[in-house]
């Protein structure tokens, strides 16, 4: 991972394993400063251009890179047991927009992410950098099938809800009283049939202007935060 945002949150999470970390003089002074050393893995000195070969001249490193093992996922039950909503992602694939919605899903005070094995991005520096430190704080389930993952959030009274631009306008009051599972389809697709099918009710966004509808990251803040006024 790479970026002073998801280095630093991985370097103070206890559940990460460190491997390696790389830091130029100047990385290392801006991290120190929101994350005092000493740390769990002793930083090598690098400069920007060693960084570039490693990773990529397009990649915004910031002069920061940690190479860590993947957290160990938690346990449907064990996110059954905490409060705010979980988002349920049917074949999201870019790791940027898995990577924002944890993001905006920890603002927002989400419970959790589920995402499918499959048609799913990895745990990539990409993805870190996108959640700017949400990787280590929200919890990210790996579901084997979407649809029976959902059918199993049902059993535990989750109401689910699949965001397509048809649907009824999503409003967050109406649901003061029940714990939501928020389902959210894949890049420029949408919601599979069979997902679609599976979920209590679809609803959509609001939307007036002169686009038809938004990215999925950008969809699921919307939505999160109006789930938020319940």
């Amino acid at each position: 991972m790479y970026g002073h945002h998801a280095v630093a949150a991985a370097l103070a999470n206890p559940a990460r394993r460190l491997r390696r970390l790389l830091l130029t003089e100047e990385a290392e002074a801006a991290i120190s400063k929101h994350l005092p050393p000493p740390w769990a893995v002793t930083p090598e000195k690098v400069d920007r251009g060693r960084l570039d070969h490693l990773l990529g001249r397009d990649v915004v490193h910031q002069g920061a890179a940690l190479l860590a093992d993947p957290l160990a996922p938690p346990s449907l039950q064990s996110v059954l047991e905490k409060e705010g909503v979980i988002i349920v992602l049917d074949q999201v694939t870019d790791p940027r927009n898995v990577g924002a919605i944890m993001r905006s899903a920890a603002a927002f005070g989400a419970a959790a992410v589920i995402t499918q094995d499959r048609n799913a991005p990895e745990e990539t520096g990409g993805l870190a950098k996108a959640a700017s430190g949400a990787l280590e704080k929200m919890p990210l389930l790996r579901a084997v099938n979407i649809a029976r993952t959902i059918i199993a959030l049902k059993a535990a009274n989750v109401w689910c809800i699949g965001l397509d631009a048809g649907g009824k306008p999503l409003s967050g009051p109406a649901f003061a009283d029940r714990r939501v599972a928020l389902v959210l389809g894949a890049e420029g697709e949408g919601l599979r049939r069979l997902t679609r099918e599976t979920c209590d009710e679809i609803a959509g966004l609001t939307i007036k202007g002169a686009v038809e509808s938004l990215n999925v990251s950008a969809a699921a803040s919307v939505a999160l935060y109006e789930l938020s006024k319940r």
